[in-house]
């Protein structure tokens, strides 16, 4: 398999020719305009070195590096710092930012080869305690066609399903409305919004992991509270984002709970996720509700294959649309019915446990394990 390279560069042109020059001697090339890019690739994409300009514009290449090395997951990459700065000054700045190498341009396509060649030669080997991306990674969320259909309620339950296969992190967005610390009998409930309140290029991994709770199911949670100051934070997508990446660095299995409805902040989130659960009430008025958010999904370029629905009777009624008659509105399989179970849900929550894990025997523990076991399948 090919070495990944990242390349930082906000000059259109010289990425082109440094990615260039890079393939040409077989490797596979990353790119990134811009500093906050630089660190979500090197996140997201795991390079084997990073070649790193340094006069960028927000946040230059120093502050890039020190932000590298300061994360475990990002903090062993080979840095060969790539600048038309001559100034030994600028050179000593580089190395104790933390810089492997420094090369200055213009530069000699042999020369720049000869400096990737030695760095990934001498490159540490990767720390046990910064975890790999693996086919076993699943991020998963669950959004509500609208208020009060039981979203946080089968999130938490898959969440609890999914433990036994690998350690499962459940994460709420749902800033000042999170109920499930309250179903879960946890008091500490605002780490999500002391890292939304953070700029976005301050959300590292070691913050976020700082914000985890861990319940006694074995879940690792990041809560929300229920304080209505919290809806008033202007929190930014991109940081949103970056946390469920984070997220899925520290451990493979995340869930999220995105609250009812699309908003500025969960539209951003359903481009993170390997699957999303829309939640649905089997009436008229959450159908129609759900139909929407399913067309607007695709519109922003979720895919049906990564949809699935799930009706939730929460009350016995002979009112409710029939699954066949829901599909037919929604133009969307239904992928599970959750059978009504109020008396069953009130007694885990009082609990501070998931319906799985309360009583997994029970009709409705059994649907959510089965839900459960149909993603790990698919995945």
């Amino acid at each position: 398999m090919a070495e990944r390279i990242l390349v930082v560069d906000d000059d259109v042109e010289s990425l082109k020719l440094i990615g260039m020059m890079l393939q040409r001697q077989g490797y596979e090339v990353i790119l990134a305009s811009n500093g906050q890019q630089a660190l979500d690739r090197a996140l997201a994409d795991r390079p084997d070195l990073i070649i790193l300009d340094v006069m960028m514009p927000v946040m230059d290449g120093y502050e890039v590096c020190r932000r590298l090395r300061q994360d475990p997951i990002t903090q062993h990459i080979p840095i060969l710092m790539f600048t038309a700065k001559t100034m030994v000054d600028d050179k000593v700045a580089g190395f104790e930012a933390g810089a492997d190498d420094y090369l200055t341009k213009p530069t000699h396509p042999a020369e720049l080869a000869s400096r990737v060649k030695a760095l990934l030669a001498r490159r540490p080997a990767q720390p046990a305690q910064a975890p790999v991306m693996t086919n076993r990674s699943l991020v998963w969320g669950f959004l509500g066609a609208k208020g009060g259909v039981g979203t946080t309620t089968v999130a938490a339950n898959c969440a609890a399903a999914l433990v036994k296969y690998d350690t499962t992190i459940l994460a709420d967005f749902r800033l000042g409305q999170g109920a499930l610390a309250l179903s879960l009998g946890l008091m500490r409930a605002t780490g999500m919004a002391n890292l939304l309140a953070r700029p976005t290029p301050e959300i590292t991994v070691r913050a976020v992991e700082g914000e985890l709770v861990t319940h006694a199911s074995g879940l690792r949670l990041l809560l929300s509270s229920s304080r209505p100051k919290e809806t008033l934070l202007n929190a930014a997508p991109d940081g949103a984002a970056a946390i469920v990446r984070h997220l899925q660095a520290i451990h493979p299995q995340v869930v999220l709970d995105l609250g009812s409805g699309l908003s500025r902040l969960t539209a951003r989130l359903v481009l993170e996720l390997d699957r999303l659960t829309l939640v649905v009430e089997p009436n008229r008025v959450a159908l129609i509700l759900a139909r929407d958010i399913l067309a607007e999904l695709q519109q922003i370029g979720v895919q049906a294959a990564r949809l699935s629905v799930v009706l939730v009777n929460r009350t016995q009624s002979s009112l409710h649309v029939p699954w066949q008659e829901a599909e037919h509105m929604l133009g969307h399989e239904v992928a599970a019915i959750i059978s009504p179970a109020p008396e069953l849900v009130f007694q885990a929550a009082e609990a501070g446990l998931p319906v799985v894990l309360y009583q997994p025997n029970s009709i409705v523990g059994t649907q959510f394990a089965k839900l459960t076991e149909e993603v790990i399948a698919r995945r």
